[in-house]
């Protein structure tokens, strides 16, 4: 009787141990999505066309800064069955060597896909009222 009690006891230990074993595996699954969403926050990506020539500017320090608009599409069909095209204006601006890559390849009306970060800045006017500005980063 206690032979056939201590292999339950044993078997009952083995799967804990197995299940043990799972729970680290998701602990650890789990603790690399946590990671990988840490390093995501304000990524963004956009593939558009160029709406205007890259502004270049050098600065003091001889690093570069480039601006331009860029236009991204998205098309569907309404109730009527009509194909629609939606259009959204990002203001971009690239520095450094992102910077010295767009003042070389990068012209107006050319298809590029960007990734950065999201910034909104607001300014009020002298009229006093309040512009919103996104822009996209590098």
């Amino acid at each position: 009787m206690e032979s056939i009690q201590t292999q339950k006891i044993a078997i009952a230990q083995k799967k804990s141990k197995k299940e043990n074993a799972l729970d680290i595996k998701s602990k650890s699954i789990i603790h690399l999505n946590i990671s990988i969403m840490k390093t995501l926050r304000n990524k963004v990506q956009l593939i558009g066309n160029v709406g205007n020539a890259p502004e270049i500017k050098n600065l003091e320090n001889a690093k570069k800064v480039a601006s331009f608009s860029m236009a991204t599409n998205e098309f569907y069909k309404n109730a009527n069955g009509e194909k629609i095209q939606d259009t959204q204006w990002h203001n971009i601006v690239a520095w450094g060597k992102t910077a010295e890559i767009i003042e070389n390849y990068v012209g107006k009306g050319k298809e590029i896909a960007i990734e950065g970060k999201l910034s909104s800045r607001s300014y009020e006017t002298n009229e006093g009222e309040t512009l919103c500005n996104r822009s996209y980063s590098q």
